[in-house]
């Protein structure tokens, strides 16, 4: 979880840092540097990578015996990566989307976010949706994992 929480928190806080050409201000939706233009790539494209990532690791770690657990033969693994992907993307981004919404509404088109302030803000929010996209796609593949029953050749029945 940390080798995603991490670099996420620190490289979506650099790239939003970088990304604002003037630090005094922002707004949520206005301007070429608005907190919309950052978040929103980063709510869909986030969940949509860690998802397949995470999912892809397990099942080879599982086929390799890295691991105690199986997975079972039935799964359409790719069927089941492209299903959590984009509903992980589209449920995040319209959160996101939301919030962002809502935040406007309540505080008003021109109100002035401080840009530094919001770099961090995104950072943070990476580094969450990093968290959450490493378990969440494991108690997803929960459903198909078993662990194999090993008989010994020295018991005799």
């Amino acid at each position: 979880m940390l080798i995603y929480a991490l670099p996420n928190i620190f490289f979506n806080f650099i790239i939003a840092y970088a990304s604002f050409n003037e630090l005094g201000y922002t707004h949520f939706f206005a301007g070429t540097q608005c907190l919309a233009r950052l978040t929103l790539p980063m709510a869909i494209f986030l969940p949509v990578v860690l998802t397949i990532d995470i999912i892809k690791r397990v099942t080879d770690a599982a086929s390799q015996n890295a691991i105690e657990f199986a997975v079972d033969d039935q799964l359409n693994l790719k069927k089941l990566m492209t299903k959590l992907s984009i509903l992980h993307g589209l449920i995040t981004v319209s959160l996101i989307l939301s919030s962002l919404l809502f935040a406007q509404y309540i505080l008003s088109e021109f109100y002035k976010l401080d840009a530094a302030a919001m770099a961090f803000l995104v950072g943070i929010l990476a580094g969450l949706l990093s968290v959450v996209f490493t378990y969440l796609p494991i108690l997803q593949l929960k459903k198909y994992l078993y662990k194999p029953i090993m008989i010994s050749p020295n018991e005799s029945y």
